[in-house]
C-alpha cells in the first residue's frame, strides 16, 4: 500500500516518517545510507509493527486480560493479541495530522476524539516531534488528559535498531540493576529483581543468538550499542524509567524507553511497587525526549 511520506533531513541524518500509519518512523538513515534503525521497505509495510519505530500511547507493551482495575472500577479493553491481551496502545496504526514540517524538525499531533473506535475510555491528545541536529534525532513525545476524569497513563518508543554491520553483533551495553520475572506471555509475575550475571549489560556484552524480550528498570537512561568502529547512543529523559529489550525475529534489536512496566496497572493494583504507574488530571500532561547519537565512522563500510 502507498501512503504518504514526510522526510526530513540534516548533514548527518534523514529520518522518514508515515503520517497516516501513527507518524511512524519509516527509515533512519546516516548520510551515506547506512541503516541506523532496521531498513524498511516502504512497499511492504502494511501495520506500524513492520516500521522502524512506533509510538506507544496511552500505554505501552501488554495488559493482561486486556483490563485493569481503576477508580474503583473495572476498566475493560478489545484485546488486540491472540493471547487476549491489550498491547502497545492504540495510536500506532492511526492517522496522525502534521502540524510542522521543516529540512529537520517534523511534528505530528493526535486527538482521540477524532475517532469512534477508541480502545480507551478517557479521552486524550498526543504530539510526537522529530528533530535532527547535528548526530542526533531527538524524538519528543507528549500525551495529555483531555478527559474529566483522572486518566492512568504511559508512553515510550519502539525503535528497532540495524543489528549488523559488516556481519558484526554489536557490544550492548545500559545502565540497569533490576529486571522482572515473566510468564509464557511475558508479563511479570511480581515486582523487579537484581538482575543475574547473564542479564546485566552494565558491562557490555553482545546479545548473541539468545531469545531476549525483559524489562528493565532502575536504568540510568543510557544504552549503547557498540560495533567497534562505529557506536550509537540512545539517551532518554527520566519520565522513560523502564527499558524492553527485545531481540526481534528478523534479526533486529528493540530497544524500548518506556514510562512503566509491562502491565503496570494490574501490579499497582496488587499493590507492586516501582511499577511506575503514572496518572493524569484533566489537562495535565506526560513527556519526555529520547536522542538518539551517531559516534564514530557511519560514513564507510557499507
Amino acid at each position: 500500500m502507498t501512503r504518504r511520506v514526510e522526510a526530513i533531513v540534516s548533514e548527518r541524518l534523514t529520518l522518514e516518517v508515515l503520517p497516516a500509519l501513527g507518524a511512524s518512523v519509516l527509515n533512519l538513515r546516516a548520510a551515506s545510507g547506512r541503516p541506523v534503525l532496521r531498513a524498511v521497505d516502504p512497499a511492504a509495510v502494511e501495520t506500524s509493527s513492520q516500521c522502524a519505530s512506533f509510538t506507544l500511547l496511552p500505554y505501552s507493551n501488554r495488559i493482561a486480560g486486556a483490563r485493569f482495575p481503576f477508580g474503583g472500577r473495572e476498566v475493560q479493553l478489545r484485546p488486540t493479541t491472540g493471547g487476549g491481551l491489550a498491547q502497545h496502545g492504540d495510536v500506532r496504526n492511526r492517522p496522525w495530522r502534521v502540524t510542522r514540517v521543516s529540512d529537520t524538525h517534523l511534528a505530528g499531533d493526535f486527538d482521540s476524539r477524532e475517532f469512534g473506535d477508541m480502545n480507551w475510555p478517557w479521552a486524550f491528545t498526543a504530539r510526537v516531534e522529530y528533530r535532527l541536529h547535528g548526530p542526533h534525532l531527538d524524538t519528543t513525545v507528549s500525551l495529555t488528559n483531555a478527559d474529566a476524569s483522572t486518566m492512568p497513563a504511559g508512553l515510550g518508543l519502539h525503535p528497532y535498531f540495524a543489528r549488523l554491520h559488516g556481519g558484526v553483533d554489536p557490544a550492548l551495553s545500559f545502565g540497569a540493576a533490576l529486571t522482572y520475572d515473566t510468564d509464557e506471555r511475558s508479563l511479570p509475575t511480581g515486582g523487579a529483581r537484581p538482575v543475574h550475571p547473564e542479564e546485566d549489560h552494565r558491562t557490555p556484552q553482545p546479545v548473541g543468538a539468545r531469545p531476549v524480550d525483559r524489562v528493565y528498570t532502575a536504568w540510568d537512561g543510557l544504552a549503547r550499542l557498540d560495533w567497534g568502529g562505529r557506536s550509537l547512543v540512545l539517551t532518554a529523559d527520566n519520565v522513560y524509567s523502564h527499558l524492553v529489550v527485545f531481540a526481534a525475529p528478523d534479526g533486529s534489536l528493540a530497544l524500548e524507553p518506556v514510562s512503566h512496566a509491562t502491565d503496570a496497572f494490574n501490579l499497582a493494583a496488587r499493590g507492586v511497587g516501582g511499577v511506575d504507574l503514572r496518572t493524569l488530571e484533566p489537562g495535565q500532561t506526560l513527556a519526555g525526549t529520547v536522542r538518539l547519537t551517531l559516534e564514530g565512522d557511519w560514513e564507510s563500510g557499507l
